[in-house]
């Protein structure tokens, strides 16, 4: 999927991303705390970064798309007694943050690294 133009992104952040995204954040973080949800909290959080600027997640099919991860193992351990409440803090702290014209570099820079604070997945590449 080819990215979408700075304006359209700056635009949707302007009048959609802004306000979307802390719902987004914080209903998934809801949802992550129970086993049966878990899944789809995982899925929401992955969907930060499009829901704040439109950005298009890169392709992660193909046989690289699993190098530079973490064990499976190591992520889960790590979820469970860091990941779900270091992200709730970082992604707050970078909600507030994007209210703020000075601070707004810095949480559009933290919510797309929100999957990795989450479970150590590269979400990205």
């Amino acid at each position: 999927m080819a990215q979408r133009s700075l304006l359209t992104r700056a635009l949707w952040f302007v009048f959609v991303g802004w306000w979307l995204t802390p719902i987004l954040v914080n209903a998934a973080w809801l949802l992550g705390l129970t086993v049966v949800l878990l899944p789809v909290s995982v899925k929401l959080i992955n969907l930060v970064p499009t829901a704040l600027t439109l950005k298009s997640p890169e392709s992660t099919i193909g046989p690289e798309a699993g190098r530079g991860q973490h064990n499976l193992l190591v992520r889960a351990l790590y979820f469970v007694f860091v990941g779900w409440w270091a992200s709730f803090i970082w992604a707050n702290v970078a909600n507030v943050l994007a209210i703020t014209v000075v601070g707004l570099p810095v949480a559009i820079w933290m919510l797309h690294r929100l999957p990795f604070v989450l479970s150590l997945y590269r979400y990205d590449g």
